[in-house]
Order: structure tokens, then C-alpha cells, then sequence
């Protein structure tokens, strides 16, 4: 019996000085270059061989050298803190400033980029204001590039002289930089708040990134409207005030709406959806603040709006272009 409880404690303290391992092994890979980076990750790799042939011949000087290592790899990355002053990609070199006046609001720094290809643009940044008594709609867009259940989230509103501003919680890469999944475990890229036309936000990804977008009506009450958009106007102060990190779970474009959403509805049921972004039409849809359909796959089909934004004649109106009712199809006739 003494045999095998020893064995599972050797088991366990192996596990854990794995994990350990290899979560402070990505923590370096990301933040730390050139021979910096080889002699972390070398000594890291001398010291869990250490600690787990220490463990063998003596538990307690094992565990406090654990410990002991485990203070310093969490001191190093305490220090690792979000910035406002990197060399941002352009598109994502300023975050909304939002000011508001009672019923107005006032937003600096709207995206309303040319997009000439995915990658390149002439900028253009403007300066708007929103009377919130003239908010009449919320839109939801989803926008897919690869794998169907993950999406990008954008949040649309629509006022009553036919402006709309989209907002989408995003990646702040540096110039040069581009994205993975893991790094943004490990506080690899802060996070910025965009706010930008549809002609640049929408368009930038139905006719030059070729993705799956799709556009879904939330049918919300003008109170609920009101209070979502002024809990974008509150992450853009925070932002402003304390820069944060994205993190591909916890702080994405996804549950950080999931979070704002919250604002209308204390109660508001977390689900595997917000992780498998590409799913939140079905969210939506238990909710019950989508139209009816006949079912979710007509639902998807109807939303989808790629195909007809590339169709929009020169000089047309992106925004009303992509909102036009559809034809219905007609019927097939059964092959006599």
C-alpha cells in the first residue's frame, strides 16, 4: 500500500511539473527572442529535469524548489503588462474614443478605411455623434474565414438618418505582427475596441478577405438597444483609460460582448456557443430575440450576405445594399 500511494504522489508531482513546464515554456517562447529565449527555455528545461530527479531522493527540497521556481516564473510574468504606445498595425492604431452628453455621444476615431486588398487601404479616421434617442436598431454579424464554428462577432447600430456604427472587439497587433490561438493564452496581444463604418468593417472582409458573413436582426426593446450601446461607450473609456490583454478564451470579441450583453440581463445563460463562436445564431435563437424561421438552416441562408455585397453596383450604398429583402426561391416543380 506505501508502495503504490508513493507511486502516485511521484505520478502527480510529474504531472504538475509537466504542465508547469510546458505553460512557462510558451510563456517564454512568446515574450522573449533570440538567445534570450534559448537560455530561458534551457534552463528551464535543467530545472524541471532537476526538480523531478530531486523528487526521487528528496520530496522536500523537490517542492520547495518547486515553489521557489514557480515565485519567480509568476513574478517575471506579473511584470508583463498591457501598453498604449507600440507600433500598431494601422488598422488597429487607434482605439474609439467615446464621450457622452446626455443623449449624445460623441466618437472619435471611426475606421473608415478604403480597402483597395485584404492587406491594404487608404486611412481615414472621423469624428461622429449619435443622438441615442434616434437608435432604432441592433444588428449582429458573424463573420467565418476557415472553420464554420468559429466566427468573428461584430455588433452593428443603426439610427434613424440611416448612419450605422459597427463595433468589434479585436486583436491590437503590432506592425508585422500577425495572430495565433496560442499566444493569446499568454498575453502575447492587448486588446482594442474598434469602431468603424460597415463599408470599411463589413465590406473589408465580404469582398476582400472572400469570408462567410452573415447579418442577423436582434430584436431587442429601445431601452435594451440603449443600454448595449452605451455598454460599448463604457469598454471604450476603460480602454482608454487602462489598455487590457486579449485572451482567445476569456477576453475575445465573443465574451466580451457575452459580458456587455450582461448589462441587459443579469441572468443571461452562459453556453459552449460563446467559446464555438460560430454557433451564436443558435444562442440567439434559445433567446428568442431572432425573427422566426422556418428552421435554422433557412435562418443561416437568409442572413448570409457575402455573395450580395459583392454584387453592389459602383457608388451604391453598402449598408441598405446588404439589408435588402431577398427574393424568395421558387419552387421546384416535380419532375413529371
Amino acid at each position: 500500500m506505501i508502495f503504490f500511494l508513493k507511486t502516485f504522489r511521484i505520478i502527480c508531482f510529474s504531472l504538475v511539473l509537466l504542465a508547469a513546464t510546458g505553460w512557462s515554456a510558451c510563456a517564454l517562447w512568446f515574450h522573449l527572442d533570440g538567445p534570450l529565449r534559448v537560455a530561458a527555455l534551457c534552463l528551464l528545461g535543467g530545472a524541471a529535469c532537476g526538480l523531478w530527479g530531486l523528487r526521487l531522493w528528496r520530496k522536500r527540497w523537490a517542492y520547495a524548489g518547486f515553489l521557489a521556481a514557480a515565485c519567480i516564473m509568476a513574478g517575471w510574468y506579473s511584470t508583463i503588462l498591457p501598453r498604449q504606445d507600440r507600433d500598431w498595425a494601422p488598422e488597429v492604431s487607434r482605439g474609439v474614443i467615446a464621450r457622452r452628453d446626455g443623449d449624445l455621444v460623441q466618437l472619435a476615431n471611426i475606421r473608415d478605411f478604403d480597402w483597395k486588398t485584404r492587406d491594404t487601404a487608404t486611412p481615414r479616421w472621423i469624428t461622429q455623434e449619435y443622438d441615442l434617442t434616434q437608435l432604432e436598431r441592433v444588428d449582429m454579424l458573424t463573420s467565418v474565414w476557415d472553420n464554420p464554428d468559429i466566427a468573428h462577432l461584430i455588433v452593428s447600430f443603426g439610427f434613424a438618418d440611416g448612419r450605422e456604427v459597427a463595433f468589434s472587439v479585436e486583436i491590437r497587433r503590432e506592425a508585422g505582427e500577425s495572430f495565433n490561438e496560442l499566444g493569446g493564452f499568454f498575453r502575447q496581444f492587448e486588446m482594442v475596441l474598434i469602431a468603424a463604418t460597415e463599408e470599411d468593417i463589413v465590406k473589408l472582409r465580404t469582398n476582400y478577405r472572400q469570408e462567410t458573413v452573415s447579418l442577423y436582426p436582434v430584436n431587442l426593446t429601445a431601452a435594451q438597444r440603449r443600454t448595449l450601446f452605451l455598454s460599448y461607450i463604457d469598454l471604450a473609456q476603460q480602454l482608454e483609460e487602462k489598455p487590457a490583454f486579449y485572451n482567445t478564451i476569456t477576453a475575445n470579441c465573443t465574451t466580451t460582448v457575452y459580458r456587455l450583453a450582461k448589462t441587459l440581463d443579469a441572468d443571461l445563460p452562459l453556453g459552449s456557443d460563446l467559446i464555438f463562436s460560430g454557433r451564436l445564431p443558435e444562442y440567439l435563437d434559445r433567446l428568442g430575440v431572432l425573427d422566426p424561421a422556418p428552421s435554422m438552416q433557412a435562418r443561416r441562408a437568409s442572413a448570409e450576405i457575402s455573395a450580395r455585397a459583392r454584387a453592389l453596383p459602383e457608388g451604391g450604398d453598402y449598408s441598405a445594399w446588404v439589408r435588402r429583402p431577398q427574393p424568395e426561391p421558387e419552387p421546384q416543380l416535380a419532375a413529371q
